[in-house]
């Protein structure tokens, strides 16, 4: 009798940890999602419980191997993918001195600044593809010696949220080369810690995880977790890499010019490369997948958050009715989006409610709605919103287009997937064919994938092409992209426009914080 062999990939997210039960065709047999709270408690933090990360994560495995009745003999591995740039100061005890400082996290915000300010700013990028900004350990690392020299001084180890997980399970701080890459602290040219960034952050080597590759395998976990799960201990776990990257392969965005675009809480564009292809103007990261083969991209911090903004603080009304109905609440918005044309009637929205990464590294940045009428309403402000996300995208496009080419192919995923009239706008703004692959769990797939070739399960990484299939493919709508262009060029003029205050107001609202901010963000 032929026995079932199953991976499981596990996906480190920013809101929930996701773990996915495949078979070795790629197809998903069980899942969980797990979410846990994004702590907000002053302004710019933006912080998660490792504790609850990690209960999270043994919650999903135990899940989705009971869901799946899968005997530990059927399971070949587990492999991981993680958000990229958390951080954690560890203590001598290897007890958490802090909880998880995410990517979202704008404290270091004036380090950045001063950063980008000299010539040491692009020198770190073009050795790190790490763009100056907050979201980077290396400059949370300049704010947290600042301002915060105690916890430092208290500090025996530097880590993020993997390489936790796999300390807990393993007793060994290890960290792969694409999490590390994001780090801003690891020189993509020598595969090795940067002496540079380790030099300015007052970083000690030994204060590091070991440097791994992708395709590294753990075995030996701590027998207490290895029965909670219901596993062999002896199970390889593959450290995997960061969660953008991993969509790409999960998506099979992997060929040149094959663009992906993820929107989840967040968003990405990206493309892959054989070799590490720096931006020379520091607006585009450039991170490790696996040998020969790095993404190029930009993240945006305004994805998905922003329709949920939209839902909670305009729809509040639309949104209880459809929580007593038992439909899906954001369902009901892009209907109510759907029937405003493209366009918005000449409402822009810029949606940088939490400041901003590419296009414009500005953390300072802040939403605005341009153009409003007495006309308008609530229905064309949800249209605009979704519009706007989909246009700060495609200037993160723009971007790659001007190092690595025209995009042949463009391969969308994410939460927002789901919505037909969100992929139709990226189809009709980005004026090119959409393909949906069939797993929205790109990251997860990716990981799965990853763990597949580490194992020799797979010839390599292109045996992906088998497990994506496309769902649907969205084609350009004439009449709207022509709407779409003659908006753009006036929505990225008010973007350059309005940058010039962003800081002036940031700090007004920094001198005045809503003491119901935190409530609000919990909520």
């Amino acid at each position: 009798m032929n026995m079932t062999q199953y991976m499981i990939g596990v996906d480190l997210g920013t809101t929930s940890t996701k773990v996915v039960l495949f078979d070795l065709h790629g197809q998903a047999v069980a899942s969980a999602n797990n979410p846990y709270p994004l702590y907000q408690d002053t302004p710019d933090m933006a912080e998660e419980d490792p504790a609850e990360i990690f209960d999270a994560t043994i919650t999903g495995l135990t899940e989705v191997l009971r869901r799946g009745h899968v005997r530990p003999s059927e399971l070949q591995g587990v492999s991981f993918s993680a958000a990229m740039h958390s951080l954690i100061l560890m203590d001598k005890d290897n007890a958490p001195l802090t909880r998880v400082i995410t990517w979202a996290d704008n404290r270091a915000a004036k380090y950045a600044e001063q950063l980008k300010d000299n010539d040491l700013g692009m020198a770190l990028f073009k050795n790190t593809g790490v763009p100056t900004h907050p979201m980077s350990p290396m400059v949370k690392l300049l704010w947290l010696n600042a301002e915060h020299p105690d916890l430092v001084a208290q500090t025996t180890h530097f880590v993020g949220i993997k390489d936790y997980i796999l300390f807990r399970l393993f007793g060994r701080y290890v960290e792969d080369y694409s999490l590390a890459n994001a780090t801003g602290l690891f020189n993509i040219h020598t595969m090795d810690w940067d002496e540079q960034a380790l030099s300015l952050t007052h970083v000690q080597r030994a204060q590091l995880p070991e440097l791994v590759d992708t395709t590294y395998q753990l075995r030996g976990m701590k027998s207490a977790y290895a029965d909670v799960i219901g596993i062999d201990p002896n199970t390889p776990f593959i450290i995997g890499a960061s969660d953008g990257t991993l969509s790409n392969l999960g998506v099979n965005a992997i060929d040149p010019g094959v663009l992906a675009v993820t929107i989840g809480t967040s968003g990405a564009v990206r493309v892959v490369t054989d070799k590490p292809v720096v931006d020379p103007q520091g607006r585009l990261f450039t991170y490790y997948l696996a040998k020969d083969r790095w993404v190029v991209g930009g993240p945006v911090n305004n994805g998905g958050i922003v329709f949920r903004w939209v839902r909670d603080q305009l729809f509040a009304p639309e949104k209880l009715t459809a929580e007593q109905l038992q439909i899906d609440s954001y369902e009901l918005l892009t209907d109510i989006a759907a029937k405003i044309p493209a366009g918005a009637d000449g409402l822009l929205f810029h949606p940088y409610l939490g400041g901003e990464r590419a296009p414009i590294w500005d953390a300072n940045a802040r939403g605005s709605f341009f153009g409003l009428t007495r006309q308008h309403t609530r229905a064309h402000m949800v249209r605009a919103a979704l519009e706007g996300i989909v246009y700060n995208l495609y200037m993160v496009m723009l971007m790659i287009e001007g190092i690595t080419g025209k995009p042949q192919a463009i391969q969308a995923t994410g939460g927002f997937a789901r919505s037909a009239l969100w992929r139709q706008m990226l189809a009709d703004i980005f004026e090119q064919d959409v393909n949906i692959p069939e797993s929205f769990e790109s990251s997860a797939l990716g990981a799965a994938v990853l763990g597949m070739d580490s194992l020799g399960l797979i010839d390599d990484l292109s045996a992906v092409k088998d497990m994506v299939g496309v769902t649907r493919t969205h084609h350009p709508n004439p009449d709207n992209f022509r709407v779409y262009r003659e908006l753009l060029p006036i929505w990225i003029r008010l973007t350059r426009e309005l940058g010039t205050e962003y800081a002036a107001i940031a700090d007004f609202q920094r001198a005045h914080p809503d003491p119901n901010a935190h409530i609000a963000a919990e909520d």
